[in-house]
């Protein structure tokens, strides 16, 4: 699954000129304009990294980093500013952001510092999602339910990975698609199904109790 970046400027000729330029490098893109709508968005999808200005009206960035620090978000910052001073730039890595990048900045340079800083996260990033008897380690992509060991594919980790970061939480067709097969996949229309329908059987061999059903009309639940 590409990775997921959440660009946060609130002048429209760089925010889509990023939009641009991290699309075309095969990134799924979102766009806020301020800070509380970076914080919402976080909260409704978590980014793999994000590109964030400190001048923003309202809730700056400096603070955006602040309160998602506070809040144990480990998200790997970028931040972007037309401040170049020393202070500045110190005042911004000492809230927890991992870069500094001054505005006019070269389009080659943010796509190399974005292409480092998700190297470095997925080499450091490792952890074991777990509910109820099914267990996934998202380092060696090993499943578990139970003591037995269940083998997925690429889109099946995808899918079970999704699924476990939200359990008893209804995800419609539309998040599952743009997570799962980004949101510009043009495959057949029942390519979520078929999916679904692999990881069911994989996670039911052994004669375990149902765990992703269907709500008619909307898309899925991991529960009990």
């Amino acid at each position: 699954m590409k990775a997921h970046i959440l660009v946060v400027d609130d002048d429209p000729r760089i925010t889509e000129l990023l939009r641009r330029v991290l699309a075309y490098e095969g990134y799924s893109v979102a766009i806020a304009v301020n800070g509380h709508d970076a914080l919402t968005r976080t909260l409704e999808r978590t980014p793999d990294m994000i590109v964030l200005d400190i001048m923003l009206p309202g809730v700056d960035g400096l603070e955006v980093v602040r309160r998602l620090r506070a809040a144990g978000d480990q998200v790997p910052i970028l931040m972007l500013t037309a401040r170049d001073s020393i202070v500045d730039r110190v005042q911004g890595l000492e809230v927890g952001a991992d870069d500094y990048l001054v505005k006019p900045f070269a389009p080659e340079e943010l796509v190399a510092r974005v292409k480092a800083m998700l190297r470095r996260n997925q080499a450091e990033h490792h952890e074991v999602l777990r509910y109820i008897d099914v267990e996934l380690d998202t380092g060696t992509r090993i499943a578990h339910r139970g003591t037995r060991e269940i083998e997925l594919s690429p889109t099946e980790y995808e899918l079970l990975t999704l699924f476990l970061r939200r359990p008893r939480q209804v995800l419609t067709r539309d998040v599952i698609m743009d997570r799962v097969w980004g949101i510009d996949f043009e495959g057949s229309s029942n390519v979520m199904e078929v999916y679904v329908g692999y990881l069911r059987a994989k996670l039911e061999a052994g004669g375990e109790a149902r765990l992703i059903h269907t709500v008619r009309g909307i898309g899925y639940v991991f529960k009990e």
